[in-house]
């Protein structure tokens, strides 16, 4: 049985870095050793540990289930040490970091105008790029470092990782409500159903566009009238709203779109906006992102901004 008291705890910084890399030349250049020098560290912590900790993979490793578990501990405690003993600083006015973002087109089209502005007055030398998300659990590509940080709407995401919390698991992902969604019913100018307060019997009975991210035909209002008994006809799906919009302005599909979307972009005001006919709470804008990460200052400073987008964009 491995016994905490005798083993060098120099042992577990290697190892944190090892499990970064998933390499041992990578990880021996981090830390300014020699790669015998590393891969003697990793023997000894198998040792101590009583398990293999990283198999031989083509050119690379591994890590075992052991290994994996204990680094979600060791890494977390390695940066709050760091943090406790080094703060790092962050200088927005002067880094050239890159800070990879991912969210669909309706939080883009309302968080990047202003957060852009921001780069440029305070930041000038940082490159936000943005990608779209096109899942509503975004966990894989922060653990696989495609992106910083995840803005979007993550109902099982956040419902499962206060299950672990409140279970005492250990959670690898933060997360802070920047914004609430609602949501409006859009058609085009000329619409049957475009004279007068749309009935829910007259809703029910439309055709609907729905934007899916994972193209299922079946969303929050689909859950509200699920509530009441209800249902409606999904007769297309797709992943972004820009593209319903377009769409609902030339056919007579109804959709649902985020009300700051419809009231700004030009395709938007094309539209026929009316109050959807049943009540449907507003849908809550996270950012996730992963705890522990290699520059947690950084990542603070990035937050911080994406909350100041939002109150500029109110």
């Amino acid at each position: 049985m491995a016994s905490f008291k005798h083993l060098d705890l120099n042992l577990l910084r290697v190892f944190d870095v090892v499990m970064q890399e998933r390499s041992l030349t990578k990880a021996a250049e981090r830390l300014h050793l020699t790669q015998p020098s590393v891969s003697n560290a990793i023997r000894r912590l198998k040792d101590s540990l009583k398990d293999e900790l990283f198999v031989r993979v083509g050119q690379g490793i591994e890590p075992t289930a052991r290994a994996i578990e204990l680094w979600n501990t060791v890494h977390q405690a390695l940066q709050d040490l760091y943090q406790t003993i080094e703060p790092e600083h962050f200088d927005a006015a002067h880094s050239e970091q890159t800070f990879h973002l991912g969210m669909i087109d309706a939080t883009a089209s309302r968080l990047l105008p202003p957060l852009a502005q921001i780069q440029a007055s305070e930041a000038s030398h940082i490159r936000l790029h943005v990608s779209s998300l096109l899942s509503r659990d975004p966990r894989l590509l922060l653990d696989e470092g495609e992106i910083d940080v995840a803005v979007g709407y993550f109902p099982a995401v956040l419902a499962d990782l206060t299950a672990r919390a409140q279970s005492d698991a250990t959670v690898q992902y933060e997360s802070r409500l920047l914004y609430q969604r609602e949501y409006v019913c859009a058609m085009r100018d000329g619409h049957p159903l475009a004279e007068q307060e749309i009935s829910l019997e007259d809703f029910c009975a439309a055709r609907h566009l729905l934007v899916s991210l994972s193209g299922r035909p079946y969303g929050f209002i689909d859950e509200a009238l699920s509530g009441l008994g209800l249902s409606r006809h999904v007769a297309m799906t797709v992943n972004q709203y820009y593209t319903a919009a377009r769409i609902v302005a030339q056919t007579d599909l109804l959709t649902a779109l985020p009300r700051k979307f419809a009231a700004t972009t030009d395709v938007g005001k094309s539209l026929e906006i009316r109050e959807l006919p049943l009540p449907v709470a507003p849908v809550s804008v996270h950012v996730l992102w992963l705890r522990g990460s290699r520059q947690p200052a950084a990542i603070a400073w990035l937050i911080e901004a994406l909350q100041r987008s939002v109150q500029a964009s109110i």
